[in-house]
């Protein structure tokens, strides 16, 4: 237990820069927010399938100008300090699903890396429950039934916003244990995560939900810092190019992540159910069907 605390400890100390306070209140607020930021944005740090697409839609837009000199970081940034050094220009862009703090604090290249991906929920259930869905249809049928998600997630939010009852938990690894213990009944997770999860979780007597796909507004952007303009426009110029000349549409639907997410969720033979992103920046570009997902021709 000692070695745990001083390993939380530190990593509040050193990753999130939490020293002294003026009071208890700050302490507690800069510890929600530690929280929801190593919940959120830590775990996507490391590379995964999601980050090396993203990381070649990167290289794909630039490679319409003559920037050569953006690198990419070799080693990992502590997350605490990632948006700061944004801010401050010591790394050029990063990445994130949007949020307020972020287009408060940086500069968004607003066009949807993932097409939305991430708003495409598809549930982990537990074996035996599927009946339970199969009568479902509607956000008011599926409101009688539980939802488990993070405590800090914006998903969270929007979820709750609609009237969809959520239990939380500030571990995400507590979430799968919970459902098999039937704290909640239903765990939304993004349509190209589900499957691998249950693998992961094999041990426990889950599944993936055959029937439903919850979906809302959701954009993941790069980010750069607020006065960084020639970046900004330069990053919109190659997207938008590659949009334009279908290379963009080529690379994401061909990456086997999403082709693998495409053959596992049928989302066409799925009952959709749409709901709002109260969260949603009001630039957010819905008005444009081609920088998003449509589940009729995948």
């Amino acid at each position: 237990q000692n070695a745990l605390a001083e390993r939380i400890n530190g990593i509040l100390k050193q990753e999130f820069l939490l020293h002294q306070c003026k009071d208890k209140k700050e302490l507690q607020q800069l510890v929600d927010e530690s929280i929801y930021i190593y919940n959120e944005m830590r775990p996507h740090l490391s590379l995964g399938s999601k980050e090396e697409l993203i990381h070649s839609i990167l290289k794909m837009s630039l490679s319409y100008s003559n920037k050569t000199d953006l690198l990419a970081q070799k080693e990992e940034i502590p997350s605490g300090r990632l948006v700061v050094d944004t801010e401050e220009g010591n790394i050029d862009l990063m990445w994130a699903g949007s949020s307020a703090e972020l287009d408060e604090r940086l500069l968004a290249v607003r066009i949807p890396l993932l097409k939305g991906l991430l708003g495409h929920r598809v549930f982990i259930i537990r074996e035996g429950d599927q009946n339970r869905f199969d009568t479902i249809s509607t956000l008011t049928e599926l409101s009688k039934l539980q939802a488990g998600m993070g405590r800090y997630w914006g998903s969270t939010k929007v979820l709750r916003e609609t009237g969809l009852p959520v239990i939380t938990s500030v571990k995400y690894k507590n979430l799968f244990d919970m459902l098999d213990g039937s704290r909640f009944d239903y765990f939304p997770r993004a349509a190209h995560e589900p499957w691998s999860e249950e693998k992961e979780h094999a041990q426990l007597p889950l599944t993936v939900e055959q029937r439903l796909l919850l979906i809302y507004p959701y954009a993941m952007y790069f980010y750069v810092k607020k006065d960084n303009h020639r970046l900004h426009q330069m990053l919109l110029s190659g997207l938008e190019k590659a949009i334009e000349d279908g290379s963009f549409d080529e690379l994401f639907n061909n990456h086997a992540m999403i082709r693998s997410a495409v053959e596992k969720t049928k989302f066409a033979q799925r009952i959709t159910m749409r709901i709002d992103n109260p969260a949603m920046h009001p630039e957010t570009p819905t008005s444009r069907p081609e920088l998003w997902l449509d589940i009729q021709r995948l």
